[in-house]
């Protein structure tokens, strides 16, 4: 038995930055700003052509020289701008009359005041980091003789196995990965503006493109 398809489309944003909201009963609420790009449908996938139903979203308009050839040539056949950004979505087949080529994605269907978001980017990136400040170690006494303050000590036995066990954790790169973060609540929606606010922080520096999804894993309160 299949499991039926959940129709989960995203919308590409820019991070603006945080500010505060507030709402009728006088408190203030950190969100963050987002600016929603125009998101554009660039292809339609039929059951009967393609054996599934699917639409691909278009957004970020970069120049020629960033999109490579069969990207480029495609988008050029539909006189569509040169999107840096193409993702394919799963729908359902009697969904796809409301998709045509070349028209915007109605945000709203989505992205609704009171409605939980997933937003996901690229984290910020800190550099190399030890094992103090990268996994919250607890770092050796600083008196009586100790050399080692931050050092991340024993990293696996000596004889058997006689070497570092794949997995452990070691000093390595911190941020710069893609990061998720789940049930944010949505405060406002401007469609006019294309400014979402949302409450809390989300992945990355201003400037940072973000997709964001309605919640697949929703908390309850």
């Amino acid at each position: 038995m299949t499991k039926p398809i959940r129709t989960r489309l995203e919308i590409l944003g820019k991070k603006l930055g945080m500010t505060q909201y507030f709402n009728q009963e006088g408190d203030a609420i950190p969100v963050t700003v987002l600016e929603l790009a125009e998101n554009i449908v660039t292809e339609i996938k039929t059951p009967v052509k393609h054996g599934y139903a699917a639409v691909q979203i278009g957004a970020n308009i970069k120049k020629d020289k960033h999109l490579n050839k069969p990207k480029l040539g495609n988008l050029k056949k539909k006189n569509l701008p040169n999107f840096g950004f193409l993702k394919e979505y799963r729908v359902q087949p009697a969904e796809l009359e409301s998709y045509k080529i070349g028209e915007p994605v109605d945000s709203s269907k989505i992205l609704n005041p009171n409605d939980l978001v997933d937003v996901s980017g690229i984290s910020i990136g800190k550099g190399f980091q030890g094992m103090v400040k990268l996994y919250n170690k607890r770092r050796g006494p600083k008196s009586h003789g100790s050399k080692s303050y931050r050092q991340p000590g024993s990293i696996g036995a000596h004889t058997f196995p006689g070497r570092v066990l794949p997995g452990k954790k070691m000093p390595s790169r911190m941020g710069n990965e893609n990061v998720t973060v789940r049930n944010l609540k949505v405060i406002e929606f401007d469609k006019s503006k294309k400014l979402l606010l949302v409450r809390g922080a989300v992945p990355g520096v201003e400037g940072t493109l973000l997709t964001i999804r309605p919640a697949i894993k929703k908390w309850n309160p």
